[in-house]
Protein backbone atom coordinates (compact mmCIF):
# COMPACT_ATOMS: atom_id res chain seq x y z
CA UNK A 1 0.00 0.00 0.00
CA UNK A 2 1.06 3.61 -0.45
CA UNK A 3 2.23 5.43 2.65
CA UNK A 4 -0.27 8.30 3.13
CA UNK A 5 0.91 10.11 6.26
CA UNK A 6 -1.87 12.68 6.58
CA UNK A 7 -4.69 10.18 6.12
CA UNK A 8 -3.07 7.69 8.49
CA UNK A 9 -2.70 10.38 11.15
CA UNK A 10 -6.31 11.49 10.81
CA UNK A 11 -7.44 7.85 11.03
CA UNK A 12 -5.36 7.38 14.19
CA UNK A 13 -6.77 10.58 15.72
CA UNK A 14 -10.30 9.39 14.98
CA UNK A 15 -9.64 5.99 16.56
CA UNK A 16 -7.87 7.48 19.60
CA UNK A 17 -10.79 9.78 20.34
CA UNK A 18 -13.32 6.97 19.88
CA UNK A 19 -11.36 4.96 22.45
CA UNK A 20 -9.96 7.51 24.90
CA UNK A 21 -12.45 10.39 24.93
CA UNK A 22 -15.68 9.26 26.55
CA UNK A 23 -18.52 11.57 27.61
CA UNK A 24 -16.26 14.60 27.63
CA UNK A 25 -13.54 12.90 29.71
CA UNK A 26 -10.14 11.60 28.66
CA UNK A 27 -9.81 7.92 29.64
CA UNK A 28 -6.23 6.90 30.39
CA UNK A 29 -4.82 3.42 29.89
CA UNK A 30 -5.45 0.58 27.47
CA UNK A 31 -4.74 -3.13 27.64
CA UNK A 32 -2.41 -2.59 30.58
CA UNK A 33 -2.92 -0.35 33.56
CA UNK A 34 -1.97 3.31 33.14
CA UNK A 35 1.64 4.31 33.63
CA UNK A 36 3.63 7.43 32.88
CA UNK A 37 4.99 5.98 29.61
CA UNK A 38 1.85 4.57 28.02
CA UNK A 39 -0.24 7.60 29.00
CA UNK A 40 2.36 9.95 27.49
CA UNK A 41 2.34 7.85 24.30
CA UNK A 42 -1.45 8.07 24.22
CA UNK A 43 -1.43 11.87 24.47
CA UNK A 44 1.44 12.17 21.98
CA UNK A 45 -0.68 10.38 19.37
CA UNK A 46 -2.55 13.68 19.17
CA UNK A 47 0.02 16.24 20.24
CA UNK A 48 3.17 15.15 18.37
CA UNK A 49 1.80 15.35 14.81
CA UNK A 50 -0.03 18.58 15.72
CA UNK A 51 3.24 20.24 16.74
CA UNK A 52 5.57 18.89 14.04
CA UNK A 53 3.40 19.08 10.90
CA UNK A 54 2.32 22.62 10.04
CA UNK A 55 -0.94 21.79 8.29
CA UNK A 56 -2.08 19.61 11.21
CA UNK A 57 -1.52 22.36 13.80
CA UNK A 58 -4.12 22.77 16.56
CA UNK A 59 -2.61 25.69 18.51
CA UNK A 60 -4.30 28.50 16.49
CA UNK A 61 -8.08 28.00 16.57
CA UNK A 62 -8.74 30.16 13.50
CA UNK A 63 -6.23 28.19 11.39
CA UNK A 64 -7.25 24.57 12.07
CA UNK A 65 -7.75 22.75 8.75
CA UNK A 66 -11.27 21.64 7.85
CA UNK A 67 -10.50 17.90 7.77
CA UNK A 68 -8.66 18.17 11.09
CA UNK A 69 -11.57 20.02 12.68
CA UNK A 70 -13.98 17.37 11.42
CA UNK A 71 -11.80 14.54 12.75
CA UNK A 72 -11.48 16.16 16.19
CA UNK A 73 -15.13 17.16 16.42
CA UNK A 74 -15.67 15.04 19.59
CA UNK A 75 -13.42 17.56 21.42
CA UNK A 76 -15.64 20.45 20.37
CA UNK A 77 -15.37 23.33 17.95
CA UNK A 78 -12.13 24.96 16.79
CA UNK A 79 -12.00 27.24 19.86
CA UNK A 80 -12.48 24.37 22.29
CA UNK A 81 -10.08 21.84 20.71
CA UNK A 82 -6.82 23.44 21.92
CA UNK A 83 -8.32 24.21 25.35
CA UNK A 84 -9.31 20.56 25.85
CA UNK A 85 -5.83 19.42 24.85
CA UNK A 86 -4.27 21.72 27.46
CA UNK A 87 -6.71 20.38 30.09
CA UNK A 88 -5.76 16.78 29.23
CA UNK A 89 -2.10 17.72 29.54
CA UNK A 90 -2.76 19.21 32.96
CA UNK A 91 -4.50 16.00 34.00
CA UNK A 92 -1.46 13.97 32.90
CA UNK A 93 0.96 16.20 34.83
CA UNK A 94 -1.18 15.84 37.96
CA UNK A 95 -1.45 12.05 37.63
CA UNK A 96 2.31 11.67 37.53
CA UNK A 97 3.28 13.95 40.38
CA UNK A 98 3.64 12.75 43.97
CA UNK A 99 1.98 14.22 47.04
CA UNK A 100 4.69 16.92 47.18
CA UNK A 101 4.14 17.84 43.54
CA UNK A 102 7.39 16.19 42.40
CA UNK A 103 7.28 14.56 38.91
CA UNK A 104 7.42 10.76 38.89
CA UNK A 105 8.58 8.55 36.01
CA UNK A 106 7.61 5.03 36.99
CA UNK A 107 7.09 2.21 34.48
CA UNK A 108 4.11 0.50 36.10
CA UNK A 109 3.23 -2.80 34.41
CA UNK A 110 5.92 -2.28 31.78
CA UNK A 111 8.17 -3.67 34.52
CA UNK A 112 7.66 -7.42 34.55
CA UNK A 113 8.56 -10.52 36.50
CA UNK A 114 9.73 -13.84 35.09
CA UNK A 115 6.85 -15.98 33.81
CA UNK A 116 8.57 -19.37 34.01
CA UNK A 117 8.41 -19.68 37.80
CA UNK A 118 6.39 -18.23 40.69
CA UNK A 119 7.66 -14.88 41.87
CA UNK A 120 6.71 -12.68 44.81
CA UNK A 121 5.02 -9.38 44.09
CA UNK A 122 7.16 -6.35 43.34
CA UNK A 123 8.05 -4.34 46.41
CA UNK A 124 6.95 -0.78 47.08
CA UNK A 125 10.51 0.39 46.37
CA UNK A 126 10.47 -1.30 42.96
CA UNK A 127 7.12 0.26 42.09
CA UNK A 128 8.71 3.68 42.68
CA UNK A 129 11.67 3.07 40.35
CA UNK A 130 12.02 5.56 37.51
CA UNK A 131 12.92 4.25 34.04
CA UNK A 132 14.73 5.91 31.16
CA UNK A 133 11.84 5.27 28.78
CA UNK A 134 9.66 7.51 30.98
CA UNK A 135 12.30 10.25 31.06
CA UNK A 136 12.69 10.23 27.29
CA UNK A 137 8.95 10.08 26.61
CA UNK A 138 8.40 12.99 28.99
CA UNK A 139 11.05 15.07 27.24
CA UNK A 140 9.23 14.55 23.95
CA UNK A 141 5.80 15.19 25.48
CA UNK A 142 6.84 18.27 27.45
CA UNK A 143 8.58 19.87 24.47
CA UNK A 144 5.54 19.24 22.26
CA UNK A 145 3.28 20.67 24.98
CA UNK A 146 5.43 23.74 25.64
CA UNK A 147 5.61 24.49 21.92
CA UNK A 148 1.85 24.07 21.66
CA UNK A 149 1.21 26.37 24.64
CA UNK A 150 3.65 29.03 23.41
CA UNK A 151 1.57 29.48 20.26
CA UNK A 152 -1.85 28.99 21.86
CA UNK A 153 -1.37 31.27 24.90
CA UNK A 154 -1.55 34.59 23.01
CA UNK A 155 -4.97 33.59 21.63
CA UNK A 156 -6.48 33.67 25.14
CA UNK A 157 -5.10 37.08 26.17
CA UNK A 158 -8.62 38.45 26.69
CA UNK A 159 -9.70 35.56 28.93
CA UNK A 160 -7.71 35.97 32.19
CA UNK A 161 -9.06 32.81 33.86
CA UNK A 162 -8.15 30.65 30.86
CA UNK A 163 -4.74 32.28 30.51
CA UNK A 164 -4.02 31.72 34.22
CA UNK A 165 -4.81 28.03 33.90
CA UNK A 166 -2.69 27.72 30.77
CA UNK A 167 0.26 29.40 32.51
CA UNK A 168 -0.04 27.05 35.51
CA UNK A 169 0.07 24.01 33.24
CA UNK A 170 2.96 25.55 31.30
CA UNK A 171 4.97 25.97 34.52
CA UNK A 172 4.29 22.40 35.71
CA UNK A 173 5.15 21.03 32.26
CA UNK A 174 8.45 22.92 32.28
CA UNK A 175 9.21 21.55 35.73
CA UNK A 176 8.55 18.01 34.53
CA UNK A 177 10.86 18.64 31.56
CA UNK A 178 13.68 19.68 33.91
CA UNK A 179 13.18 16.57 36.04
CA UNK A 180 13.20 14.32 32.96
CA UNK A 181 16.40 15.90 31.65
CA UNK A 182 18.00 15.49 35.07
CA UNK A 183 17.01 11.82 35.07
CA UNK A 184 18.50 11.25 31.62
CA UNK A 185 21.74 12.86 32.71
CA UNK A 186 22.01 10.63 35.78
CA UNK A 187 21.19 7.49 33.74
CA UNK A 188 24.11 7.92 31.33
CA UNK A 189 26.92 5.45 31.99
CA UNK A 190 30.40 4.54 30.82
CA UNK A 191 31.56 0.98 31.50
CA UNK A 192 35.15 -0.18 31.15
CA UNK A 193 36.18 -3.84 31.08
CA UNK A 194 39.30 -5.94 30.74
CA UNK A 195 39.62 -7.56 27.29
CA UNK A 196 39.77 -11.02 28.83
CA UNK A 197 36.75 -10.81 31.16
CA UNK A 198 33.36 -12.11 29.90
CA UNK A 199 32.12 -8.68 28.83
CA UNK A 200 35.38 -7.96 27.03
CA UNK A 201 35.38 -11.34 25.29
CA UNK A 202 31.84 -10.78 24.03
CA UNK A 203 32.76 -7.32 22.67
CA UNK A 204 35.87 -8.61 20.91
CA UNK A 205 33.94 -11.53 19.44
CA UNK A 206 31.46 -9.10 17.88
CA UNK A 207 34.19 -6.80 16.57
CA UNK A 208 36.44 -9.49 15.12
CA UNK A 209 34.26 -10.78 12.27
CA UNK A 210 37.34 -11.21 10.07
CA UNK A 211 39.11 -13.45 12.60
CA UNK A 212 42.33 -11.41 12.72
CA UNK A 213 44.77 -11.21 15.61
CA UNK A 214 43.18 -9.97 18.83
CA UNK A 215 46.13 -7.62 19.32
CA UNK A 216 45.37 -5.94 15.99
CA UNK A 217 41.66 -5.60 16.87
CA UNK A 218 42.49 -4.00 20.22
CA UNK A 219 44.92 -1.55 18.63
CA UNK A 220 42.45 -0.54 15.92
CA UNK A 221 39.70 -0.09 18.50
CA UNK A 222 42.00 2.13 20.56
CA UNK A 223 42.81 4.23 17.50
CA UNK A 224 39.25 4.49 16.19
CA UNK A 225 37.76 5.36 19.57
CA UNK A 226 40.58 7.57 20.86
CA UNK A 227 38.66 10.81 20.36
CA UNK A 228 35.50 9.45 21.96
CA UNK A 229 37.50 8.13 24.93
CA UNK A 230 39.29 11.46 25.39
CA UNK A 231 36.08 13.49 25.33
CA UNK A 232 34.31 11.09 27.68
CA UNK A 233 37.23 11.39 30.07
CA UNK A 234 37.60 15.17 29.83
CA UNK A 235 34.11 16.53 29.04
CA UNK A 236 31.69 14.10 30.69
CA UNK A 237 32.17 14.81 34.36
CA UNK A 238 28.75 15.51 35.83
CA UNK A 239 26.47 12.63 36.72
CA UNK A 240 29.05 9.90 35.98
CA UNK A 241 31.12 8.11 38.58
CA UNK A 242 34.77 9.18 38.68
CA UNK A 243 36.18 5.65 38.86
CA UNK A 244 35.25 4.34 35.41
CA UNK A 245 38.90 3.93 34.38
CA UNK A 246 39.02 5.68 31.00
CA UNK A 247 42.64 6.68 31.64
CA UNK A 248 43.67 3.07 31.11
CA UNK A 249 43.75 2.64 27.33
CA UNK A 250 44.14 -1.12 27.68
CA UNK A 251 40.53 -1.36 28.83
CA UNK A 252 37.59 -1.70 26.46
CA UNK A 253 34.63 0.59 27.09
CA UNK A 254 30.99 1.20 26.23
CA UNK A 255 28.86 4.29 26.69
CA UNK A 256 25.14 4.91 26.60
CA UNK A 257 22.13 4.73 28.90
CA UNK A 258 21.20 2.14 31.47
CA UNK A 259 17.55 1.44 32.34
CA UNK A 260 17.21 3.92 35.23
CA UNK A 261 19.28 6.05 37.58
CA UNK A 262 22.70 4.38 37.58
CA UNK A 263 24.22 2.85 40.68
CA UNK A 264 27.22 5.17 40.48
CA UNK A 265 25.30 8.32 39.44
CA UNK A 266 26.56 11.51 41.07
CA UNK A 267 24.48 14.52 42.01
CA UNK A 268 23.96 17.37 39.56
CA UNK A 269 24.97 20.42 41.58
CA UNK A 270 23.75 23.23 39.34
CA UNK A 271 20.09 22.12 39.44
CA UNK A 272 17.87 23.85 42.00
CA UNK A 273 17.33 22.07 45.31
CA UNK A 274 13.63 21.50 44.57
CA UNK A 275 14.35 18.34 42.55
CA UNK A 276 14.88 14.92 44.09
CA UNK A 277 18.16 13.22 43.22
CA UNK A 278 17.73 9.76 44.71
CA UNK A 279 20.45 7.12 44.66
CA UNK A 280 20.23 4.79 41.69
CA UNK A 281 20.06 1.00 41.54
CA UNK A 282 20.39 0.34 37.78
CA UNK A 283 23.49 -1.55 36.66
CA UNK A 284 26.04 0.92 35.33
CA UNK A 285 26.16 -0.73 31.90
CA UNK A 286 24.65 0.60 28.66
CA UNK A 287 21.48 -1.11 27.42
CA UNK A 288 21.00 -0.76 23.66
CA UNK A 289 17.23 -0.37 23.96
CA UNK A 290 17.36 2.40 26.56
CA UNK A 291 20.25 4.06 24.74
CA UNK A 292 18.20 4.39 21.54
CA UNK A 293 15.17 5.59 23.52
CA UNK A 294 17.27 8.25 25.27
CA UNK A 295 18.87 9.40 22.01
CA UNK A 296 15.42 9.89 20.47
CA UNK A 297 14.26 12.07 23.35
CA UNK A 298 17.43 14.15 23.29
CA UNK A 299 17.07 14.53 19.52
CA UNK A 300 13.76 16.31 20.14
CA UNK A 301 15.48 18.44 22.77
CA UNK A 302 18.12 19.56 20.26
CA UNK A 303 15.70 20.19 17.38
CA UNK A 304 15.55 23.58 15.59
CA UNK A 305 11.94 23.94 16.77
CA UNK A 306 13.00 23.81 20.43
CA UNK A 307 15.58 26.50 19.80
CA UNK A 308 13.41 28.71 17.59
CA UNK A 309 10.49 28.75 20.06
CA UNK A 310 12.82 29.37 23.01
CA UNK A 311 11.30 26.50 25.00
CA UNK A 312 14.18 26.06 27.47
CA UNK A 313 15.07 28.18 30.50
CA UNK A 314 18.66 28.79 31.62
CA UNK A 315 18.82 25.70 33.82
CA UNK A 316 17.37 23.51 31.06
CA UNK A 317 19.80 24.91 28.50
CA UNK A 318 22.70 23.88 30.71
CA UNK A 319 21.23 20.40 31.11
CA UNK A 320 20.69 20.26 27.34
CA UNK A 321 24.33 21.12 26.69
CA UNK A 322 25.46 18.28 28.95
CA UNK A 323 23.03 15.87 27.27
CA UNK A 324 24.13 16.98 23.81
CA UNK A 325 27.72 15.99 24.58
CA UNK A 326 26.55 12.53 25.63
CA UNK A 327 24.19 12.29 22.63
CA UNK A 328 27.02 13.09 20.22
CA UNK A 329 29.62 10.80 21.81
CA UNK A 330 27.21 7.89 22.13
CA UNK A 331 26.30 8.10 18.44
CA UNK A 332 29.96 8.35 17.48
CA UNK A 333 30.80 5.35 19.64
CA UNK A 334 28.09 3.00 18.34
CA UNK A 335 28.47 4.17 14.74
CA UNK A 336 32.20 3.42 14.94
CA UNK A 337 31.54 0.03 16.51
CA UNK A 338 28.86 -0.84 13.93
CA UNK A 339 31.23 -0.13 11.00
CA UNK A 340 34.45 -1.34 12.61
CA UNK A 341 37.07 -3.05 10.45
CA UNK A 342 38.14 -3.05 6.81
CA UNK A 343 35.94 -5.89 5.62
CA UNK A 344 32.46 -6.92 6.80
CA UNK A 345 30.88 -4.60 9.32
CA UNK A 346 30.03 -6.09 12.73
CA UNK A 347 26.53 -4.74 12.06
CA UNK A 348 26.30 -6.94 8.96
CA UNK A 349 27.03 -9.99 11.13
CA UNK A 350 23.39 -10.41 12.20
CA UNK A 351 22.32 -10.96 14.97
CA UNK A 352 24.14 -8.44 17.14
CA UNK A 353 25.55 -9.76 20.40
CA UNK A 354 25.62 -7.38 23.37
CA UNK A 355 28.43 -7.28 25.90
CA UNK A 356 26.44 -9.42 28.36
CA UNK A 357 26.28 -12.20 25.76
CA UNK A 358 22.64 -11.71 24.69
CA UNK A 359 21.98 -11.70 20.95
CA UNK A 360 18.96 -10.84 18.82
CA UNK A 361 18.00 -9.42 15.43
CA UNK A 362 16.33 -6.67 17.48
CA UNK A 363 19.71 -5.58 18.83
CA UNK A 364 20.97 -5.33 15.23
CA UNK A 365 18.02 -3.04 14.50
CA UNK A 366 18.85 -0.90 17.54
CA UNK A 367 22.48 -0.50 16.45
CA UNK A 368 21.22 0.33 12.94
CA UNK A 369 19.04 3.02 14.51
CA UNK A 370 22.04 4.73 16.09
CA UNK A 371 24.00 4.39 12.87
CA UNK A 372 21.26 6.05 10.79
CA UNK A 373 20.98 8.95 13.23
CA UNK A 374 24.75 9.39 13.15
CA UNK A 375 24.76 9.34 9.35
CA UNK A 376 22.05 12.03 9.36
CA UNK A 377 24.28 14.25 11.48
CA UNK A 378 27.36 13.66 9.35
CA UNK A 379 27.97 13.33 5.64
CA UNK A 380 27.25 9.71 4.79
CA UNK A 381 29.09 8.00 1.95
CA UNK A 382 27.35 6.01 -0.77
CA UNK A 383 29.03 2.87 0.58
CA UNK A 384 27.70 3.52 4.11
CA UNK A 385 24.15 3.88 2.83
CA UNK A 386 24.29 0.93 0.44
CA UNK A 387 25.52 -1.37 3.18
CA UNK A 388 22.90 0.00 5.59
CA UNK A 389 20.20 -0.80 3.00
CA UNK A 390 21.37 -4.42 2.92
CA UNK A 391 21.11 -4.60 6.71
CA UNK A 392 17.54 -3.25 6.71
CA UNK A 393 16.52 -5.63 3.93
CA UNK A 394 17.93 -8.57 5.85
CA UNK A 395 16.27 -7.49 9.09
CA UNK A 396 12.93 -7.14 7.29
CA UNK A 397 13.30 -10.67 5.94
CA UNK A 398 14.40 -12.16 9.26
CA UNK A 399 11.67 -10.27 11.10
CA UNK A 400 9.02 -11.74 8.77
CA UNK A 401 8.13 -8.37 7.32
CA UNK A 402 9.04 -9.36 3.76
CA UNK A 403 8.97 -13.15 4.18
CA UNK A 404 6.28 -15.50 5.40
CA UNK A 405 5.86 -16.83 8.90
CA UNK A 406 6.67 -20.52 9.20
CA UNK A 407 5.36 -23.07 11.68
CA UNK A 408 6.84 -22.58 15.18
CA UNK A 409 8.76 -19.62 13.76
CA UNK A 410 11.19 -18.20 16.37
CA UNK A 411 11.07 -14.82 14.57
CA UNK A 412 7.54 -14.30 15.87
CA UNK A 413 9.01 -13.69 19.33
CA UNK A 414 10.55 -10.45 18.02
CA UNK A 415 6.99 -9.12 17.86
CA UNK A 416 5.10 -11.26 20.40
CA UNK A 417 5.92 -11.04 23.27
CA UNK A 418 9.04 -9.10 22.24
CA UNK A 419 12.65 -9.20 23.35
CA UNK A 420 13.06 -9.54 27.10
CA UNK A 421 15.82 -7.64 28.92
CA UNK A 422 16.90 -8.20 32.52
CA UNK A 423 16.87 -5.01 34.58
CA UNK A 424 20.00 -5.74 36.57
CA UNK A 425 20.04 -3.97 39.92
CA UNK A 426 16.27 -4.18 40.42
CA UNK A 427 16.75 -7.47 42.32
CA UNK A 428 18.39 -5.50 45.14
CA UNK A 429 14.91 -4.22 46.06
CA UNK A 430 12.79 -7.33 45.44
CA UNK A 431 12.24 -9.95 42.72
CA UNK A 432 14.20 -9.68 39.48
CA UNK A 433 12.41 -7.35 37.05
CA UNK A 434 12.44 -7.48 33.25
CA UNK A 435 11.55 -5.24 30.33
CA UNK A 436 10.01 -6.46 27.07
CA UNK A 437 10.42 -4.51 23.82
CA UNK A 438 7.90 -5.43 21.10
CA UNK A 439 8.40 -2.53 18.68
CA UNK A 440 10.47 -4.28 16.00
CA UNK A 441 8.13 -3.34 13.12
CA UNK A 442 7.49 0.32 14.08
CA UNK A 443 11.20 0.86 14.69
CA UNK A 444 12.10 -0.69 11.33
CA UNK A 445 9.62 1.63 9.58
CA UNK A 446 10.97 4.71 11.33
CA UNK A 447 14.62 3.98 10.56
CA UNK A 448 14.12 2.95 6.93
CA UNK A 449 12.20 6.16 6.24
CA UNK A 450 14.96 8.19 7.92
CA UNK A 451 17.58 6.42 5.81
CA UNK A 452 15.53 6.95 2.65
CA UNK A 453 15.39 10.70 3.31
CA UNK A 454 19.14 10.71 3.78
CA UNK A 455 20.01 8.80 0.62
CA UNK A 456 20.93 10.64 -2.57
CA UNK A 457 21.29 7.32 -4.38
CA UNK A 458 18.07 6.61 -6.29
CA UNK A 459 18.52 2.84 -6.22
CA UNK A 460 19.23 2.75 -2.47
CA UNK A 461 16.29 5.05 -1.76
CA UNK A 462 13.94 2.88 -3.83
CA UNK A 463 15.06 -0.26 -2.00
CA UNK A 464 14.52 1.43 1.36
CA UNK A 465 11.03 2.54 0.32
CA UNK A 466 10.19 -1.03 -0.64
CA UNK A 467 11.09 -2.10 2.91
CA UNK A 468 9.19 0.86 4.39
CA UNK A 469 6.04 0.15 2.39
CA UNK A 470 6.15 -3.55 3.26
CA UNK A 471 6.54 -2.63 6.92
CA UNK A 472 3.64 -0.18 6.71
CA UNK A 473 1.49 -2.93 5.15
CA UNK A 474 2.53 -5.21 8.00
CA UNK A 475 1.53 -2.62 10.62
CA UNK A 476 -1.80 -1.87 8.98
CA UNK A 477 -2.66 -5.57 8.91
CA UNK A 478 -2.05 -5.70 12.65
CA UNK A 479 -4.61 -2.99 13.47
CA UNK A 480 -7.55 -3.94 15.65
CA UNK A 481 -10.60 -4.43 13.45
CA UNK A 482 -13.35 -4.50 16.05
CA UNK A 483 -14.11 -3.52 19.60
CA UNK A 484 -13.43 -0.22 21.39
CA UNK A 485 -9.88 0.00 20.05
CA UNK A 486 -10.84 -0.52 16.40
CA UNK A 487 -8.31 1.13 14.11
CA UNK A 488 -5.55 1.16 16.71
CA UNK A 489 -2.60 -1.17 17.23
CA UNK A 490 -2.00 -4.11 17.96
CA UNK A 491 -3.53 -7.43 16.95
CA UNK A 492 -0.67 -9.71 15.88
CA UNK A 493 -2.59 -13.00 15.87
CA UNK A 494 -3.85 -13.18 12.28
CA UNK A 495 -0.58 -12.04 10.68
CA UNK A 496 2.05 -13.61 12.91
CA UNK A 497 0.34 -16.66 14.41
CA UNK A 498 -1.07 -19.15 11.87
CA UNK A 499 -4.39 -20.82 12.66
CA UNK A 500 -4.16 -23.22 15.56
CA UNK A 501 -0.88 -21.84 16.93
CA UNK A 502 -1.39 -20.47 20.46
CA UNK A 503 -0.28 -16.96 21.33
CA UNK A 504 2.93 -17.07 23.36
CA UNK A 505 2.52 -15.14 26.57
CA UNK A 506 5.22 -12.86 27.85
CA UNK A 507 6.39 -12.32 31.43
CA UNK A 508 3.67 -11.52 33.93
CA UNK A 509 3.18 -7.90 34.87
CA UNK A 510 3.95 -6.80 38.39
Amino acid sequence: MRIQPRQHILDIWRAVLATAYQDGTWVWGGRDESNSISDAEQLLCILYPATTIENLALDRPDAIADDVRTTLKPLGDSNRIPRVIVEILGDYIGRYSDEKGEPVFTGGRYLRREASRPQPAATAEQLELDVVDAYSMSVTLCLAALGFISVYKPTVERRPEVRRKVEEIEASTSRRLTAAMLGLLRSFVVKTVEPDDPYGRAMLHMMNAAGVSERIVLQELRNNLARVRARLRDDVRIGVGSDVGLDNENLLFECGWTWGIAQNAGRIDFVSDGFQQRSGVAEARPYLYFTVVALDGINDLLSPRTRELGLLNDEQRRLAEALQIRWDLTQRYWSTIARFGDQAWPLENIPWQTSDGEESDYYSLLVSSVLVQDLINRRATDDDLTRAVQVFEELARRGRITSRVTKSDPAVALHVPGVQMTLNGSEDLGPQLFWSAADFAPLLLKRTLQAARLSANVSARDRLMVVAEATMDHLVRRRLREGPGSGLWDNPVELLLPAGVPLTTGPRGI
